[in-house]
């Protein structure tokens, strides 16, 4: 029996974006270190960090509305293209038309024959 233990891939994924987190905030912070050393009052670092937050946010939030509407479409194209908006063509039947008896579909007579014909 094998003592070592192996993370799931679910774990290995959430560490990552941990990482990946993490790593975000140190550069959030050394921007906003960056700016208060370049003379810019705390108060207006944080507010242009936070400006740059939400601009993303919305940049991202245009686009997710746009991608939702594109797929809206879609879906609602391939509904009514799959609804039943389709001609359908009667069904045949044999029965006596006006052309007497013989296969007809609708009131239109489809087999070979002769309509003078006495059989």
């Amino acid at each position: 029996m094998n003592s070592t233990t192996r993370i799931s891939t679910a774990e290995r994924l959430g560490r990552t974006a941990g990482r990946r987190w993490r790593a975000y905030v140190r550069g959030e912070r050394r921007v906003s270190h960056w700016l208060t050393s370049m003379g810019m009052p705390v108060p207006g670092a944080t507010a242009l960090v936070w400006a740059f937050k939400l601009t993303v946010l919305g940049m991202l939030l245009y686009a997710a509305f746009w991608l939702a509407l594109l797929v809206l479409v879609f879906f609602v194209a391939g509904a009514v293209a799959s609804s039943g908006l389709e001609w359908e063509e009667p069904e045949t039947e044999w029965r006596t038309g006006p052309a007497g008896f013989g296969l007809y579909r609708g009131d239109i007579r489809v087999d070979v024959g002769d309509p003078y014909d006495d059989d």
